[in-house]
């Protein structure tokens, strides 16, 4: 690789200011050099203006000070002399704990590139170099990323190569003094740090359970050959509440609460354990779909505006629907264990009304407006493409099994080979369904993914040994609610066409009270929702006592009868094993 003509020069160590000081070199600029900050960072789709962060902007060539003129929000013009270096300096705050951003304190650094690295136009395709300062003041620091080191000590402080822009904001940085272990997954080293975990984690365990994942995960894609990948990091940060992840090519950057990490001394597996490793599971699985086979309009990334597509749906969606599964397959889950995971997410899809409002091709494309945005009237006007677009995955899934041509697994691996690992379009899942599945799948799209129809979900679970038994529902859902109940009832959301909706509860009230005897006016102080049961007794209607902007209303309420959930069971365990392994 030839020498960088781009270099940033990052020091960490005005750690309680929470400022990272950046010196970026640009050693042949043009005439007129445009510089801008990202606005977003692929993986999580919404606006969120990094460049709000950036401060003190300054630049120099050699004694000379150029002209540097703000162009628009994100965008800087220096006026240069050619052939000479432009060196600029500037600061980023950094105060975000979540794995978008970037983070600067006593006791870690954390950032992605699209938070602290200008891009310099014209130039994003040369190499580039990043240069991390060892901080001073910090005892015990070392650095992981995936970036590949050239010149680093043996804390990993140094500089390190990006063949373009997008390799080097594709690999985030994590430094302090945190836990590392590695191992190797089908011939391939994976480096597993955690920060901020308590003193009964159990490192050891972690490793082995996520190994299990990596392996199954590249057996699922590759069988017995090399997976894209050459090493890969997953870098962890372990806080008392929190939860998510952002994928990349070779690592991932993930958040828990630290209570969730397994414990020394502990076999059994907790469900907060078995969330974390669901997380792991689905961002190791965007390696390869998302970040390798991603959609046509993500072939270059545009890193100053929305970047639209309609695909979500099966790029998130039906990483979600592997996530558990390989679980299951890795050995980390048993089939009961499984199916009340899957549970889970087909009762969020039926308990969200919309999912007969919106598509889930639509929901993709209003990312960038809806899924980062909710509100109280999310739920009620919108459909997730990770839960919705897993059950579209299920569904071709079972489809295929039960017409006995072919598996999604089989599908997805030929859409690889299809796509040579790189952009596909919708019409190329169309043409390897069509190829391997020995019909046009056109009608089933159009009705799962450009329609609102239900999914027909329980005659298709039935087909592999599955049973769906309808239970009453719980009052939260019987009254079509969502609330919280930390300091009272506190209406969060009002679902439509639910009894709640009917009765004029609005987001934001809260639930004090239910009179039960209209007659005499007897009531009793409400403090959970399904205490309401208790109260009611046989009655159907009450009268709930809610405060709105310090109003004390009056609500007729009628408790509605027939409302229920869903809960899978296995009727034929060895047919149903034969999907849950992956069994042709």
């Amino acid at each position: 690789m030839p020498d960088p003509a781009i270099h940033y020069r990052v020091d960490a160590t005005e750690l309680h200011t929470h400022l990272f000081q950046v010196t970026l070199t640009v050693h042949r600029p043009a005439a007129l050099q445009r510089l801008t900050l990202p606005v977003w960072i692929p993986g999580s789709y919404l606006v969120r203006e990094f460049a709000k962060h950036l401060q003190g902007l300054r630049a120099r060539q050699g004694s000379q000070t150029p002209t540097l003129t703000q162009i628009d929000k994100c965008t800087w013009e220096a006026r240069c002399h050619p052939g000479r270096p432009l060196v600029l300096h500037y600061a980023v705050y950094a105060n975000d704990p979540s794995v978008r951003t970037a983070w600067l304190d006593a006791a870690r650094g954390f950032f992605n590139g699209t938070s602290l690295c200008l891009r310099v136009d014209g130039q994003t395709h040369a190499p580039h170099a990043l240069e991390l300062c060892t901080p001073r003041g910090t005892t015990g620091w070392s650095v992981a990323t995936g970036l590949t080191a050239t010149a680093v000590n043996a804390h990993g402080f140094g500089t390190y190569l990006a063949a373009d822009y997008d390799e080097l904001v594709d690999c985030p940085v994590e430094m302090g003094a945190f836990w590392s272990g590695t191992f190797k997954a089908c011939g391939v080293p994976h480096r597993f740090i955690v920060a901020g975990a308590a003193p009964s984690f159990d490192g050891g365990r972690l490793l082995a359970d996520v190994r299990a994942i990596c392996e199954t995960s590249i057996r699922f894609w590759h069988g017995t050959r090399k997976p894209p990948h050459k090493r890969y990091v997953f870098l962890l940060n372990a806080v008392d509440d929190s939860y998510g992840g952002l994928e990349h090519r070779n690592s991932t950057a993930l958040i828990c609460s630290r209570r969730d990490l397994p414990r020394l001394g502990e076999s059994k597996t907790s469900e907060g354990y078995t969330t974390l490793l669901g997380l792991i599971s689905h961002e190791y699985f965007h390696t390869w779909n998302v970040k390798r086979l991603r959609p046509m309009e993500f072939t270059r990334y545009d890193y100053a505006q929305e970047n639209y597509t309609r695909l979500l749906w099966f790029f998130e969606g039906f990483t979600s629907y592997y996530d558990d599964l390989l679980l299951r397959r890795a050995g980390l889950l048993d089939d009961t264990g499984y199916l009340k995971l899957l549970n889970k997410t087909i009762n969020q899809v039926l308990q969200t009304p919309g999912r007969t409002v919106q598509s889930v091709a639509q929901a993709s494309f209003d990312a960038w407006v809806k899924y980062y945005r909710q509100d109280e009237n999310t739920p009620n006007a919108t459909v997730s493409y990770y839960t919705k677009g897993a059950l579209v995955a299920l569904c071709l899934d079972l489809t295929l099994r039960h017409e006995g041509h072919t598996t999604l697994d089989v599908v997805m691996r030929a859409l690889w080979q299809r796509c040579k690992a790189g952009p596909m379009r919708e019409a190329d899942l169309l043409a390897v369904l069509a190829e391997l599945g020995g019909r046009d799948f056109t009608a089933e799209l159009t009705d799962w993914v450009h329609g609102t129809a239900e999914l027909p979900l329980r005659q298709l679970l039935a087909t592999q040994g599955v049973t769906v038994q309808d239970d009453t529902a719980q009052m939260a859902q019987r009254l079509g609610l969502r609330v919280t109940e930390t300091a009272g009832v506190q209406i969060k959301v009002v679902l439509r066409g639910g009894a709640a909706e009917r009765a004029g509860v609005a987001a934001g009230d809260e639930w004090l009270a239910v009179e039960t005897d209209p007659r005499t006016g007897e009531g009793w102080r409400l403090h959970k929702l399904d205490d309401l049961a208790l109260y009611a007794g046989a009655q159907r209607k009450l009268t709930a006592l809610v405060s709105r902007d310090k109003r004390l209303l009056r609500l007729p309420l009628e408790l509605p009868q027939g409302v229920t959930t869903w809960r899978l069971s296995l009727r034929d365990a060895p047919v149903a094993a034969c999907w849950l392994s992956g069994v042709a």
